[in-house]
């Protein structure tokens, strides 16, 4: 299994390219980022060639739909494609093919009917574009109890669902472990159901979203039964660590996942 590590959650006072680094001393060799622009696409570079790491994916829009618009909002159409393209001019830059994507909230005087119409449009659209750039969309549904109140796309069952309607090789599912254990439950059963959608996963500790080790889920035995179906991409570790020492709690993080 390949791990990487979201740089907006860990070492906060470093800039960009010294995370990364730091990130590769402690053991992994692929990062990923929320949001960023072409102003640090030569630091990314700098620091990845350094310390030999790459680039898994980026953020496309918001959650809620503040940067990038909200695919469920018709109106937001033109904004999100145009965001689109801007995101994949800056993956280009940094060598990375992938991008996570964002359904927006829920829209008053919209039927969710209307908005899932509105999603798959935008979505259907959105697949053709990353096609022609050798670029996969990741949508991600998040939970609405704790961390994303009233964002649209809470269920995987649904996530699943829309990406096998879109139909494209360039149009997959990231499924955040953490979030669908606040909102599902029943994990491994539910990943096994889906693989066939699923081209990225996230994850963290429950409650409190923080290590991997010492909560609620059982992230050893999800890697390893995950690695049993056949998924050859990348485990990412989006937590934020309680451990006053980043560096450590990486490193612990990752011995735990490799069964040390």
């Amino acid at each position: 299994m390949k791990f990487d590590v979201c740089v907006e959650t860990v070492f906060p006072d470093l800039p960009v390219g010294e995370r990364i680094a730091k990130i590769a001393q402690c053991g992994y060799k692929t990062v990923e980022f929320w949001f960023q622009d072409m102003s640090v696409a030569g630091a990314i570079n700098d620091a990845c060639a350094q310390n030999g790491v790459t680039v898994n994916n980026v953020v496309v829009n918001a959650p809620d739909g503040s940067l990038g618009g909200a695919p469920v909002n018709a109106a937001d159409y033109n904004k999100y494609l145009e965001r689109l393209e801007e995101t994949i001019a800056f993956t280009k830059a940094i060598g990375c093919h992938k991008g996570i994507t964002c359904t927006g909230n829920l829209q008053p005087g919209l039927t969710r009917a209307q908005m899932r119409a509105n999603l798959e449009k935008a979505m259907g659209d959105a697949a053709k574009i990353a096609e022609q750039h050798d670029f996969t969309l990741l949508l991600e549904c998040l939970n609405t109890h704790v961390d994303h109140a009233g964002y649209y796309l809470d269920s995987s069952h649904e996530g699943a669902d829309i990406v096998r309607s879109i139909n494209s090789p360039n149009f997959r599912l990231l499924y955040d472990v953490y979030h669908m254990q606040i909102m599902e439950g029943n994990l491994i059963s539910n990943i096994e159901k889906h693989i066939d959608t699923i081209g990225h996963f996230h994850s963290a500790g429950v409650p409190g979203r923080h290590e991997l080790f010492g909560n609620e889920i059982n992230y050893q035995e999800i890697v390893r039964r995950i690695d049993a179906m056949g998924y050859d991409g990348c485990f990412g570790l989006e937590y934020f660590p309680a451990m006053a020492c980043h560096e450590a709690s990486l490193r612990e993080n990752l011995a735990y996942l490799m069964g040390k």
